[in-house]
This record gives structure tokens, sequence and C-alpha cells, in this order.
């Protein structure tokens, strides 16, 4: 791999001792491929190093692999680079009590995502400055175009009649059950007291006709190593530089003279900095605890935190009570998505994947592999003891107080500049709310619109989801709560007021070529899913550097 695409150790000496960039990329994710696709294919002489921490794992989602690649999920391919405060580790259940890590690999995060990408709406970008929003709102078009963004309605728009039929045959469609389920969802949104709106899932799984695959989910290993074959390509012909790209190098610390990085310290040797814009491009923790051992100027790195916590309920619903249960094949999904707030206007969603398996042992790979959310489906023991019902998966994600004093993340002094950080969340009374109506819409859905029998036709799954049972009784707190929390934010937010550590620049506030990306910059979590919103400004801000006109030349 070092010899085809990554740099071996004397092409890395020679890249950190002698070559000038004009950006160093750290982190191998989506800001990372979507700020340096944009800058190339505005400017190919564009001189580019990235750095990545990790290995080379898996070379595209694992969703697309067969089966067996599903064991590489949880623990095992997750790192926590801080320390977990007591307060937060000993809450009982029911409670938030951890963080989900990084995944420290070339790609991050993006070979184990679930690809949800809606677009937020400005009423739902609460709290962030108006050209910020303006500027998501001005990419994401190119964003979803980068993710491969389908409505999961649309994955086989355009299909025959006879083209339907022999894919209902050979895969899960996203046809009879999709549409009559969001049909039921939108003109029942008014029964979910708490909802405000709903949509077919939008699904960053589209490949097309052309590739010959019509259903993938999208990582980043493919697409940033075709980038780097076609700036190669270009470098021999004259019509651009190459893409150096590295592995196995952890960023430990960016050195600076007067407000200015000059060199990053790393695992493998110093790296000079020279006019490079440096990007932080490896999510939203590990960024804010380079900042807070690299520029202690820098106001409010880690002093604010956000994330979404989870609720998880398994319902089903017997298959005849649909109208449209003669229409459905041997196996379907559909995947819906759910917004609505609190009282207080805190939001939530929920991420609702359908299926319908009839023969649940036979159809494993392929539902496995169609699936919307691998991470958060049914089980076997819950589809087995299902093949005559709807199983509905509801993932349900709310926002965490960003005003809450006592979540933070800040440097503890411990010698390892990558780990000497310590996070604490504790839940208040805003976030008990949200978690109370959120909990509260997702059975109102299942109970009041999802249900053509109401209620007393709904069961929900109980204990393990390999070991537990169904019932008609609401699972408790202590069953549907997750511990752990998602979509981490707001480390670093971004603003031009007192509370911000980036500025409407991207760029460190008191440093002159350090930028961000990520979800660090939300000055409030939302509860959308914010990949997509993460590559439109990661877009925006490869198109500022680019319009500053520092960036690459023919000679």
């Amino acid at each position: 791999m070092n010899h085809v695409f990554f740099l071996s150790e004397g092409g890395w000496k020679a890249a950190r001792e002698e070559e000038q960039f004009d950006h160093i990329i750290i982190g191998t994710g989506f800001c990372s491929y979507a700020f340096a696709e944009r800058t190339l294919s505005a400017n190919p002489f564009a001189k580019i190093l990235i750095i990545e921490r990790g290995p080379f794992f898996l070379p595209q989602h694992f969703q697309n692999l067969p089966l067996p690649y599903k064991q590489t999920l949880g623990g095992l391919s997750e790192t926590f680079p801080w320390t977990l405060a007591a307060a937060t580790a000993n809450q009982p259940a029911g409670n938030i009590s951890w963080q989900h890590g990084m995944v420290p690999f070339f790609g991050g995060r993006s070979i184990m995502w679930s690809a949800w990408c809606p677009r937020p709406l400005e009423s739902e970008m609460r709290g962030w400055p108006a050209p910020v929003i303006e500027a998501a709102q001005k990419h994401f078009e190119s964003a979803e175009k980068l993710l491969n963004v389908i409505s999961a309605d649309q994955v086989d728009a355009g299909q025959p009649a006879e083209a339907l039929k022999i894919i209902a045959e050979t895969r899960p469609v996203y046809g009879t059950m999709q549409r009559r389920l969001q049909t039921m969802m939108a003109k029942g949104l008014g029964r979910i007291t708490s909802a405000t709106r709903s949509m077919p899932a939008p699904l960053a799984a589209a490949t097309g006709v052309a590739s010959g695959v019509d259903f993938a989910k999208f990582s980043t290993p493919a697409v940033l190593l075709e980038l780097a074959n076609k700036q190669d390509a270009l470098w021999k012909a004259g019509k651009g530089n190459q893409l150096r790209i590295v592995t196995d190098c952890t960023v430990e610390r960016v050195l600076e003279q007067d407000g200015k990085a000059t060199a990053l310290q790393t695992s493998r040797g110093v790296v000079k900095v020279g006019e490079a814009n440096v990007v932080l491009a490896m999510g939203t923790l590990p960024p804010a605890t380079l900042v807070q051992n690299s520029f202690p100027q820098v106001p409010n790195a880690g002093e604010q935190f956000s994330a979404h916590f989870i609720t998880s309920v398994v319902a089903r619903v017997p298959r005849k009570d649909f109208d449209f249960a003669q229409e459905l094949g041997d196996l379907e999904l559909a995947a819906i998505y759910l917004a609505g707030e609190s009282p207080a206007h805190m939001q939530y969603h929920v991420q609702l994947s359908v299926l319908s398996d009839r023969n649940p042992v036979e159809n494993a790979q392929k539902s496995e592999r169609y699936a919307p959310d691998v991470v958060s489906t049914a089980s076997m023991a819950q589809l087995l003891s299902s093949e005559d019902y709807l199983v509905f998966v509801c993932a349900v994600l709310g926002e965490l107080d960003e005003d809450n004093a006592q979540n933070h993340f800040r440097a503890n002094g411990g010698a390892d500049p990558t780990t000497n950080v310590t996070l604490q969340v504790l839940a208040n009374s805003t976030d008990e709310e949200t978690w109370n109506t959120m909990d509260e819409g997702t059975f109102q859905m299942m109970e009041r619109v999802l249900s053509p029998g109401g209620a007393a036709r709904v069961e929900y799954w109980h204990g393990d989801p390999n070991t537990g049972s169904w019932g008609a009784e609401r699972p408790s707190i202590a069953e549907r709560r997750v511990p752990g929390l998602v979509h981490e934010s707001s480390s670093l937010p971004i603003g031009d007021g007192a509370q911000a550590s980036v500025g409407l620049d991207y760029g460190l506030i008191g440093v002159d070529n350090v930028y961000v990306t990520g979800g660090g910059l939300w000055p409030t979590g939302g509860s959308w899913n914010p990949t997509m919103t993460m590559v439109a400004l990661a877009q925006d801000l490869a198109d500022k550097l680019a319009d500053s006109g520092d960036a690459g030349s023919a000679s």
C-alpha cells in the first residue's frame, strides 16, 4: 500500500524536510476528502499533504463487503483518546455514561457510519451565525453529490415495471412498503404531539447504473485513492501535482511562532509547515485536544460540548394489519426520518428502519447489505420470531444542551499530548425533558400512526437483542435508553462572539494559518445527522482558501 498509494519511509522524509505544501490536512475522513477534492477540482496544481494517524484497514464501507466484516464493528474498532470523568462513567442505567470513540484507520468513521444525510432546516440550526448557515445552504447540493445521497424512495426511480419485478426478486425494494409507510407518517404527523416534519430517509448510498451497483454506502478510502491516482496522472502529464498521503503518523502538537503554525511534531518526525494552511479534519474531539496542547491562546477550546443521546426501541406490528401486505415481496426494507422538538425547542429525530422479512436466515446477507443502518437493526432472534410481522427499528437521537456548564472537554495535565484531556458529560433537566419528549414521540409514532390497529396491535422487544422477548408493554427507561453518546460536537464553536473558538473564516482565533472542519464547529448540536453539513462547510473552506489566491501554481 505504501509503495502504490502512500508515502514510503524515503518519500516521507523528503516530503517533510524538502517539499513545500499549500495545504496540510490532518485526517482522512469526510471533511478531509471534501476539502481535498474541492481544492484539486479548482486547481490541480495545489500541493496537498494528508496525514493519517492509523493504518489502512478496510477498502470501503464495511456494509459493502461480505457479511463477516460486520464483526469489525464495536469496541475493537474504536479508540478513546481521552479520560472519561468518573461522574459520567458512574451514572446508573438509563443515563449517559460514555461517549463513542474514534475510528483510528484510513478513512476514519466513514468506513462504519450509517449514511443518513438530512438537510437541516434553517430553523434547526439554532444559534448558528447567519453567514455559516448561508455557506452550508450554498453547498448542500454539492455535498450531497459528493456523498452520493439519494432519498430512500428514489433508489429504483425510473426503472421500468419489468425491471422492478426482477429487482423485487433479487434484493430488498425501497418500494411499496417504503412509499406506503412514508405516506402514513406524513398524513399522521399531527397525531405525534412533538413532531415537526418527516421524509423518506436521505442516504449516502446511491452509486448509479454506470457503476453497476445500485446501493452502496459511501466511504472515503476508495475515493481518496482514486483522487491520488488522478493527481499522479496529471503530475506525469505536467498538468497538476501529486496528492501526498502518509499513514501511521500521529500529529502530537503544532509548533508555533507569533501566532502562526510553523511545524508539526508527529510520531514520525517533524514536518515543516512553511506557508501551508493546516486543516484539522480528524473529527470533533482530537482537534480540540491538539488545539489545547498547541495554542493556549485560543479561547473556549473544549469549554462547550454537545452530542446526541439515544433511545433504542424495536417494535412489531402484524403484517396482515396493513392493506398493502399482499404486495410485499419476500424481503423489503424502508427508511424514514422523523423530526421533532421538546417544549423548550430542543431537537430530536427518529431514524426509522422497517423490515418485512419472511425468511430471515435465507435473507441475512441481503438484509445486512441493504439495511439503512446495520448498527441499529433487528437481531436474528427478533426477525426469526416475526416472520408474519413488520419490524420497526427506532434509533432516536436527541440534542444535548450545549449550555450545560457541567459538560466540558478539558486538558488534565497528562504527559501524552494526544490523550491528556478529560471528558465530562452530565444530563441536566433540559436534557431530561428532551429525552422524555422523544421517547413519548416514538411511542406515539408507533401506536397512533404506523399501526393501523392502534396501540393494541403493537408489541415491543424487551431484554437482550438475542435472548429477550416481545411484550405489549412499552420498554422501561433503563431498557430503551442507550448509555453511549454519538455525533459529538461544539468543542471548537464557530462564530464572531465571545463564545467562539473559530472565526467565520474557519480559522482558529489568534492563529494565522490553522483551520477547523467537522462537528467541533457546531455552536449548537441540533439532532440531525451532521455528516452532510460537515462536508458542505469543508467545501466552503476550500472555496475560501482558493479565493485567497495562495494555493498552488503551475510552477
